[in-house]
């Protein structure tokens, strides 16, 4: 039997268990990368471990959320990342060098590595043939600290790719929503999709770029294309060949599930509010009024996007109710943009240009007005992640996005009449790294400089045998990140700073509920009840640290996303799963529950036996754990046990 490409990374990357769906395995990981709103807490949990220097042949640590300096606590954090990536041995990319999936997936990723970041969206460097996997915070630092990465061993879905698209209206974002629209939020929870099939040559790596990194919207493990001549190009043109190498599946490589698209069948798609796959052809909302557009992000953001959508603007205006925010991924792709005049194209038809980051994708400017409509190249529209609860978020490509630009209306690309110029693929891209600081040689004189806003990490009490503790919210299916643990230019500049931040804790859903936490603490803490796919979304641990830190000990749901379950782990709380779904009608918000036996359930059948005081009635939870899983729990969480192992370098 052949080996298919995931079987053959993952293969060479092999420490310990069996490649076989559900089993776990450990993988030795060739590189680490961090961004500012997560990156600051995973170097403090990282500097906490004891260790000299990072442990994985490459670390590099990103600034790109947390941009505005509107007073002295991103810049403070920025200069903490950058000491701190010169005194543990990681790269630094200084603020304006771009966002980190697209500069990562330019400056560093390689075909055949296995790479993590503390971001959901790492995922996008899957386009270059290596699997790049996202996860919280306290997961990277302790790989960086020299562990091997942990997970359970996802299906492999061959996505068999046939045909060309119709380009030019039709593009790599219409193929992300392709899948989104069949399979929803959580049809890649416990996959990884393997991309293959003619069509895969008809996609650049950008384009497939685009593809992986929305791919995290199905809730996948990861993403993965095929590293062949075409990467080779791309390689080329940034001056790394010597970093390609061929991998392809074998002629009789098997797959846990297989599925097609028809490349020419695909149409022009939206995601409408406020979901990724609440997926509609474009045509189906012609004639809508737009007030916003977005054209950017990691998901699309690269110098053939660009070029693009400036051949789209050309000559023209955008329309005058309507304004258009545009920010290149890269500072790479603006210096060529620039160079080549398609900065000035934008600028002439009236656009706003913005720096090199996530910029309005996370609610860091740009937010729409009240019940206006937005259209974003971005990947995710959840309810008030653009900074307006009662704005409306539509996605789409960037031919799509550019055409309702200048008409101010959603409109089909078949019937505007204008016409689109795709570019070809640089044979030489605009290598300036000068942005990029390179890790010290001699470490032992470099300070690492913290602000005041720069607080330490809060550590969890391990389990007793029992816990009684009030429900303090109960909700329902595909809770995000975003719902838990806002972004957004207020609240983001918190991330290193856990009692600050935790006053934000399902601030959108319950402003009332960090306090009325705090309050239960003092009594036994908290349990949250959700639905379906708890915790969908974003890679932030904050999701977790925070509610810890306010003294949550549970949270039962019906299916928890993955990274937010390992999330929840790592901090110590407890994932605790309905043996019967139907008893989710059984609990209401403000009931007492009772949990007991704990330890003895956790080394054993891992069943738990859970009491509604208000009620007396009685259920039975699961909690679903590996053996290093309940380790952690038992030992107050990741870092707790992580400490168990550390030891000083001489």
């Amino acid at each position: 039997m052949g080996y298919n490409i995931v079987q053959k990374i993952f293969n060479e990357h092999l420490q310990y268990g069996e490649l076989r769906a559900g089993s776990p395995v450990g993988l030795r990981i060739d590189e680490v990368y961090t961004q500012d709103a997560t990156g600051t807490m995973a170097w403090l949990q990282f500097e906490a471990m004891c260790i000299e220097r990072v442990r994985v042949p490459l670390a590099v640590s990103y600034v790109d959320h947390n941009m505005i300096q509107s007073n002295y606590m991103n810049p403070d954090d920025h200069i903490f990342l950058q000491t701190a990536a010169k005194r543990f041995g990681a790269w630094f990319s200084k603020p304006g060098n771009g966002i980190c999936h697209q500069v990562n997936l330019e400056r560093f990723a390689r075909p055949g590595w296995i790479g993590l970041g503390t971001d959901s969206h790492t995922p996008t460097n899957g386009g270059m043939g290596m699997i790049a996997i996202g996860v919280g915070g306290l997961d990277a630092a302790t790989v960086m600290a020299g562990n091997p990465f942990e997970l359970t061993m996802p299906k492999v879905v061959r996505v068999e790719l046939k045909g060309k698209l119709r380009r030019p209206h039709v593009s790599a974002m219409d193929v992300i929503l392709e899948l989104l629209r069949r399979l929803t939020v959580k049809g890649g929870v416990g996959r990884i999709f393997e991309y293959g099939g003619e069509g895969v040559s008809d996609l650049s790596v950008t384009e497939r770029a685009t593809i992986t990194n929305m791919g995290a919207e199905l809730g996948a493990t990861t993403s993965v294309f095929p590293s062949d001549k075409r990467t080779r190009a791309f390689l080329r043109a940034q001056g790394r060949e010597e970093h390609w190498r061929e991998i392809l599946p074998d002629p009789d490589a098997e797959y846990d599930e297989v599925m097609e698209i028809g490349l020419g069948e695909l149409e022009p798609l939206m995601a409408q509010p406020h979901s990724p796959d609440a997926v509609v052809p474009v045509r189906e909302l012609k004639g809508k009024k737009v007030h916003q557009v977005c054209i950017g992000s990691c998901t699309n953001s690269s110098y053939q996007a660009m070029k693009t959508v400036a051949s789209i603007l050309r000559g023209r205006r955008v329309a005058e109710h309507l304004n258009l925010h545009i920010n290149p991924g890269s500072k790479q792709v603006y210096e060529m943009i620039a160079r080549d005049g398609s900065l000035a194209e934008m600028l002439a038809a009236g656009a706003r240009m913005l720096e090199s980051s996530c910029g309005p994708c996370i609610g860091m400017g740009g937010a729409p007005a009240t019940g206006h409509i937005s259209v974003r190249t971005y990947n995710r529209n959840f309810r008030g992640r653009c900074g307006n609860k009662d704005a409306s978020v539509y996605l789409a490509s960037p031919v799509v996005a550019a055409m309702i630009a200048v008409t101010g209306e959603m409109a089909d690309p078949f019937e505007t009449g204008i016409d689109v110029e795709l570019p070809p693929e640089p044979e030489a891209y605009q290598v300036n790294d000068n942005m990029l600081i390179p890790p010290a040689g001699d470490a032992s004189d470099v300070e690492i400089i913290k602000g005041p806003n720069i607080k330490e990490v809060p550590l969890k009490t391990p389990f007793s045998d029992s816990v009684e503790a009030e429900v303090l919210l109960k909700l329902g299916d595909n809770i995000t990140t975003d719902d838990i643990m806002p972004a957004g230019s207020a609240v983001l500049p918190f991330r290193s700073n856990i009692p600050a931040i935790s006053e934000y804790v399902f601030y959108n859903i319950d402003s009332s509920f960090p306090r009325r936490a705090l309050s239960a603490k003092e009594s036994g803490g908290g349990i949250v009840v959700g639905g379906e796919n708890y915790g969908q979304g974003s890679s932030r641990e904050h999701a977790a640290l925070a509610p810890m830190y306010l003294g949550l000990q549970a949270v039962i749901a019906k299916s928890f996303a993955r990274i937010h379950r390992s999330n929840l782990i790592n901090f110590g709380i407890l994932p605790l799963l309905f043996k019967n779904p139907d008893d989710y009608e059984k609990i209401k918000q403000g009931d007492r529950l009772r949990i007991e036996n704990i330890k003895e359930s956790l080394a054993g059948s891992q069943e738990y036996a859970v009491k509604n005081l208000a009620t007396n009635e009685e259920i039975t939870c699961l909690s679903n754990l590996n053996e290093r899983e309940r380790e952690i729990i038992q030992s107050g969480g990741l870092l707790s046990y992580a400490r168990k192992f550390c030891k000083l370098e001489d």
